[in-house]
């Protein structure tokens, strides 16, 4: 794929993704979530986001296993796609943070953003570092998870009914998504990440200096970012539910 169908298939596919904002916004809204119908569009949206990249990056490394063994120079119409599909969703997701909320609230993920952006986009228009950036997609299978959890806090749909005021108890639903979301935290992002980190390190020779000082900054902060998540997660979801039952005995 040329650079002109590269930014083609990039716009596009911010352009898509904006689409599909733009339909949530005339389905159905959860009442409880009415009071929050920008941040239902847009964790919906990246939701349909992690379901398409974390599938195409498990069928990338499915289809062409040589990758691993050549994370740099190995390119394919498929890797070479995903990266720029994804691209174009983090355009899109940076565009809409900035436009519709607060800068005090979505600093942090504007800064994510503008790395990924930046690493994702060197990657798509030189044809280098596709298989490293497929790695890093892996991540999104626990997106996956973890978008369904913001989903069901925000529809209302985190407690059994009628538990709400007197021993608020989890849902089926929210406890299976909670614990799949902690479970593939651990192995999609802390593992995947040390992993990704050791690999920079392990070929900083044969590395540019920007290259390397983007590939490390973005992975410092996104693991930064990921320890301060993981704990908030783990409060909210063990250690309050672990309180609650210890109260009601």
């Amino acid at each position: 794929m040329d650079l002109k169908s590269t930014l083609l298939l990039t716009g596009g596919s911010a352009g898509s993704f904006k689409l599909l904002n733009a339909v949530i916004r005339v389905l159905p809204t959860p009442q409880a979530a009415q009071r929050k119908a920008w941040k239902w569009r847009n964790v919906s949206t990246s939701l349909a986001h992690s379901c398409l990249t974390g599938a195409g990056a498990v069928l990338c490394f499915y289809r062409h296993p040589q990758m691993m063994e050549d994370l740099i120079s190995f390119c394919s119409l498929h890797s070479h796609s995903l990266v720029a599909i994804s691209t174009g969703y983090f355009i899109h997701d940076f565009l809409d943070m900035a436009l519709n909320q607060p800068f005090k609230q979505s600093w942090d993920l504007l800064l994510h953003h503008s790395l990924v952006i930046s690493c994702f986009g060197l990657a798509v228009t030189s044809r280098l570092y596709l298989g490293f950036a497929v790695v890093s997609l892996l991540v999104e299978i626990n997106s996956i998870f973890l978008h369904l959890r913001q989903l069901l806090l925000l529809s209302g749909r985190r407690n059994k009914p009628g538990t709400e005021l007197t021993a608020p108890q989890p849902s089926l639903a929210y406890s299976i998504t909670s614990w799949l979301n902690l479970g593939t935290f651990l192995v999609f992002r802390a593992c995947m990440l040390g992993w990704m980190s050791h690999w920079l390190a392990r070929h900083s020779e044969h590395i540019p200096r920007y290259v390397l000082m983007m590939g490390a900054a973005g992975l410092s902060l996104i693991s930064t970012m990921n320890v301060a998540m993981f704990y908030k997660m783990f409060k909210a979801d063990i250690l309050k539910n672990i309180r609650n039952t210890t109260e009601n005995h």
